[in-house]
């Protein structure tokens, strides 16, 4: 089947048809966010084996059987940094993908790569240079050039060559567990971002009482409903560190609200009186249904950060020797949760994530071991491989002397 620009509904419709089929598919999204409270989706890129698809969403109506095959675990469907993507899904079918692949996700567990830009993925993997970006370009205006249809194929016609490799080297080294354990996680986060509590979020709200939590709350809900029904992206309607600031401050009428930083802008003082009128509402509230604050951790631990560092080592190393991509394994704040966690005994949350799933079985051994001391550490005398070598002490070696 040849290349194509689909523009008519009876084309797409056999597009999808062909996709059903296949039972696989690589897609992609060319969408603008700068001046609405969702995305508005402007291409969607398809390549099934032997075809490339492009679909004018602008000309073609009704996409909702694509939304079906997306969110059917019957067809794979092959992305690259598909975050957008799954809201897509989410937005029009209500439900997550049903089986999807992320190529950005997948390549960080084979390699020590992660993130990759596309086009430095297809180059990595496939040895291929990615003709030049078309992503300054204004998908809203039609007609389309030949310039940016090509671009718009680009996005898809090396991903299900790039999943083949994927998929085949780690079902070799025995992680493909692993990537499907990543993907249902960035899918679980995200979903989270349109909980209620999605405003827990916002930066800054550690600084705040629990009053002051209660407005913060208040305001992040009046927020989204308001950029919602204007159809404008929140941070027109009010920025975050604005909404913060405001929480400490609790103006209660609209000249109060004014005297903020930056509220006398156009596009937020339209809003001043009801800013003022979701404070009023958010501290009439009974203290005991204001928001509990976050418990707080006691205080830094003298030997926190060297113990952190400690373990960013041991993490480097092993990631290094299995080829794997650390910033994905684990990142600072994770090492620091663990060091809080085994060490000092806080344990009133859950189990850190270094310790648990496909984690656990590389590093969370190898790291509660080095805090127990039961790891030595040397220089690595091997060219080629890691750096270091974190050696296992045996148990008389670890026992105090008498």
């Amino acid at each position: 089947m040849p290349d194509s620009l689909v523009t008519r509904q009876e084309d797409f419709a056999a597009v999808c048809d062909a996709i059903r089929e296949a039972g696989i598919v690589a897609m992609d999204t060319e969408f603008v966010s700068e001046n609405t409270f969702q995305p508005e989706l402007c291409l969607l890129q398809l390549a099934v084996p032997e075809r490339l698809i492009v679909v004018d969403t602008l000309a073609v109506p009704d996409l909702s059987d694509w939304w079906r095959i997306m969110a059917d675990d019957r067809v794979t469907i092959v992305a690259h940094a598909a975050r957008q993507e799954v809201r897509f899904c989410l937005d029009f079918t209500g439900s997550r993908p049903g089986q999807l692949w992320d190529v950005q996700i997948a390549e960080g567990l084979r390699t020590r790569s992660f993130p990759l830009n596309h086009e430095r993925l297809v180059s990595r993997v496939l040895g291929t240079k990615v003709p030049g970006t078309q992503s300054r370009t204004d998908w809203k205006r039609r007609p389309l050039t030949d310039r940016q249809v090509d671009y718009a194929r680009d996005d898809v016609r090396f991903l299900l060559e790039i999943h083949a490799k994927q998929v085949k080297s780690l079902e070799s080294q025995g992680r493909r567990e692993w990537a499907t354990s990543e993907f249902a996680r960035m899918m679980d986060e995200v979903e989270a971002e349109r909980s209620d509590e999605s405003w827990w979020r916002l930066s800054g709200l550690n600084k705040l009482d629990r009053a002051s939590l209660a407005v913060a709350r208040a305001l992040h809900g009046w927020r989204n409903r308001c950029a919602e029904e204007l159809d404008q992206p929140v941070r027109r309607v009010l920025r975050d560190d604005l909404l913060i600031d405001l929480a400490k401050r609790q103006p209660k009428s609209g000249q109060e609200v004014l005297a903020t930083r930056d509220m006398n802008r156009r596009n937020f003082k339209r809003h001043v009186d009801a800013v003022a009128a979701t404070i009023r509402q958010a501290l009439a509230l009974p203290a005991d249904e204001y928001p509990e604050r976050p418990r707080r951790r006691g205080e830094l631990h003298d030997d926190e950060h060297v113990l952190g560092q400690l373990l960013a080592m041991a993490l480097a190393n092993r990631c290094a020797e299995l080829n794997v991509a650390t910033s994905l394994v684990g990142t600072s704040a994770e090492l620091k949760r663990l060091v809080r966690w085994h060490v000092y005994g806080e344990r009133d949350e859950e189990t850190p994530r270094l310790c648990t799933g496909w984690r656990a079985e590389i590093c969370g051994n190898l790291l509660t071991d080095v805090l127990d001391g039961r790891i030595s550490l040397r220089v690595s005398r091997e060219d080629g491989g890691a750096p270091l070598v974190f050696d296992t002490v045996s148990d008389h070696e670890t026992d105090p002397a008498p």
